[in-house]
Formats: structure tokens, sequence, C-alpha cells
């Protein structure tokens, strides 16, 4: 990593960053927290306070081009390849700014709060058993591809009304479409984004037009026959982005808020701790090693953002991972301490773009970890854990693991 001023020269692929990028944010933090970042062109920030107050500051958002067109911009059209993929983002939550957003989240809202959510504790009790009881008596297990993975894709499919079945295609999908979001992006990457994209919208058309004709208990048939305060109804292409979403969203971050967390546990604690105190070592799993460290921000108008002037449509990066072990908030933030509180983490992000799944993901990781460490009291690390080269996702290759 090279810092010359406020610029820094930092490959997002550099396998030493790859694996443990917390040292490169604490010299980021202590020399530089505020920082163009020459491999990606945009002012990127480090600190807990800034990034906390750029995620609620309503002058930068997610879109910008229900602001501006492309040309008032001067940014390039899409390529064609990728206007497939364009196309599907366009209805997206989360990358939607109000009045859209909020008529979006709306509909959804309703069937994420806690208490709803609540319900399905008992079926990740027992998924999380019956995942258990399918290599319990092997001695090690890779974590990841054996629980991790299974866990929260079965649930969110289950919610949702997609069957079990799906389960390896649906992540396969899935994987193709984040990898856009990631440093490692390439031709081939769209290629398989785009591909993923058709032929995961082409089976939810299908999926809901079944529920449409004959609907289930599941929150797809709640979806089609949702109205909002107007009466009207989502729309086919909003239908199926944001089936599409939940899903991929739904999972993608939760596989690897387990296997990071179990990491963790394992090698800063023990799993006896997590069952003395589930809740606060749950937060602290999502503050020490979350599993998005970066959530970019468009700037809606011009700012003047502590001496950096940004124009309308600069990106701008916020650093949710470096933010969680920010000296200044944090005691003693490289140390896993599972009963730390209060514990005001970052990782579900802040403002009207907060992660509405946060409470499933919170019950997920409570439910399945107590098990997991109530089945396998003595889970150790059996070999060294890798982290994938997707940043900024951080995802564990494998976690292997015995007992």
């Amino acid at each position: 990593m090279t810092i010359s001023q406020q610029s820094v020269s930092l490959d997002p692929r550099d396998p030493d960053f790859v694996q443990d990028p917390y040292p490169f944010y604490a010299e980021l933090r202590a020399k530089c927290p505020v920082f163009h970042w020459k491999e990606f062109g945009h002012w990127c920030f480090a600190g807990y306070d800034e990034v906390s107050a750029l995620l609620r500051d309503r002058r930068f958002g997610r879109q910008i081009l229900h602001l501006a067109t492309r040309a008032e911009l001067g940014w390039p059209e899409v390529p064609a390849h990728l206007a497939p993929f364009h196309r599907f983002e366009e209805h997206s939550l989360l990358e939607i700014e109000p009045p859209v957003h909020t008529r979006l989240r709306g509909f959804i809202n309703p069937s994420f709060l806690p208490r709803q959510i609540e319900r399905l504790r008992p079926e990740v009790e027992r998924l999380s058993h019956q995942l258990i009881d399918q290599f319990a008596v092997q001695g090690s297990t890779d974590l990841i591809a054996s629980f991790a993975e299974p866990v929260p894709v079965m649930v969110i499919s289950r919610f949702l009304g997609v069957p079990d079945d799906m389960g390896p295609q649906i992540l396969a999908w899935s994987h193709d479409m984040v990898a856009m979001y990631q440093a490692r992006r390439d031709r081939d990457v769209e290629d398989r984004a785009v591909a993923a994209t058709i032929a995961f919208s082409a089976y939810m058309r299908g999926l809901l037009a079944e529920y449409r004709a004959t609907p289930g208990e599941d929150f797809l048939s709640q979806l089609l026959t949702a109205r909002d305060a107007d009466g009207t109804a989502l729309t086919g292409d909003e239908l199926v982005t944001t089936a599409i979403l939940l899903l991929n969203a739904g999972h993608e971050a939760t596989v690897h808020a387990i296997g990071n967390g179990v990491q963790a546990l394992l090698t800063g604690a023990a799993p006896a701790t997590f069952l003395t105190a589930p809740a606060t070592c749950t937060e602290e799993m999502l503050r020490f090693d979350p599993p998005l460290h970066m959530f970019k921000r468009y700037a809606l108008e011009d700012v003047d953002y502590g001496g950096i002037k940004l124009q309308r449509g600069d990106q701008i990066g916020l650093l949710l991972a470096s933010a969680n072990r920010d000296e200044q908030k944090f005691p003693l933030p490289d140390i896993f301490n599972p009963t730390r509180s209060p514990n005001p983490h970052l990782s579900f992000g802040a403002g009207i773009h907060f992660c509405i799944g946060a409470p499933l993901a919170r019950l997920e990781l409570q439910t399945a970890l107590r098990v997991l460490c109530e089945r396998l009291p003595t889970l150790r690390p059996d070999g060294k854990a890798r982290y994938r080269d997707t940043w900024h996702f951080h995802a564990l290759e494998s976690l292997p693991v015995s007992w």
C-alpha cells in the first residue's frame, strides 16, 4: 500500500489484503482516514464517525439516475452486453431512492419486523439439527459447505416459497450475480452475471405464475396480492427483482457472517462462550469480521465535505469494516470480546438503507450457532481457513473444523 498525502494506491486483490485487510485499515485510519483510492477512482472514508454520518446523510444515495441522465453526468451509455443486468437493477431496493424506495420497502417491511421473523426460530432450530445430524459422526467437516451455506439458503427459500431442491441452483445464480460488485470483475464475470440474471428471472416469473394461479402461505403469494396505500400492486418486473433480491441478499451475507463468526469464535474464544452470551456474541461477530467491507454512495448534489469537493454523481466508498475497528469508538477493537456492550457496529448499514433483513440475520446467527455449539462443544479449527478473492465481500473459501 502506498500513501501520498490523501491519495492511496492499494490493490484490493493483493493476497495479503484479501486474507487480512485489518492492518491496512488501521494504517489508513492512523495516517489518512479520508483518502482517494486510486484503484477505484473515488474518495473513501475509514473512520467510524465519518462512515456513520455519511450512511445517514441524505445528500448521498444509492442511485443518482433518478435525478440526472447519464449524459448529464458525463457517463457512458450502458454497454449492450450488460443491458439485462441493468434493467434488473432498475427495480432493486438496494439501488433506488425515495419515493420509489419508500414504496417498495413498504411492501416488504411488515414481514421482516422482529416480531414476525421470530416465528421462524423453531424452523431454523430444526434445520440446524438436521444438518448437524448429517455430519456429526464424521468428526470433521467443512463448515461452510455443510452448515453456513445451507442454513440461510433454505431458511429464506422456505420463507419465500422456493422449493428446497432449488438451493444449489440459487447459490450458483446468486454467486454469479453478486460477483458484479467485487473487485475481480471482468468480462467473463459480467457475462456470467447477465446469464444468471436472465435464467433466475425466467425461473422466478414461472414460480410467481404458479403462485398467482394457486396461492400458498408463503411470502411470494403475499407479495402477489399486496397493495400500497394507493391500492397499487407491484409490477411484474418489481415482483421478479424483489423476489430475487430477497433470495440473494437473504442468504449471501448471512453465509459469510456465519463462517466469519465461527472462525472468530474458535480463534478468539470457545463454543461455550457463545452459549453464555448469544446476543452480545452475535453482535461482536458482526462487528469483528463483517461479510461486507464497503458500501458505496453517490453524491446527489455538489457537496463540500470537510474540504473534499464532490460533484453531483461522484461516488464515495464507506469502509464499514474499518469503521467497526475504529479505536476511537471501540476499546481494544482488534480483540474479539463476546460480551462487548454497547456495540454500535455498522455491519447492517444505517439510515434509510439499513438492512431490512437484519432481524432475520440476527435470528439465524443466534439460533443456528447456539445449536452448533450445544451439539459440538469441542468444535475447533482443523487447518487454516482462507478467504476468497471477492473483496469487498469478505468470505471464507472453506472452514475446516473438527471435534
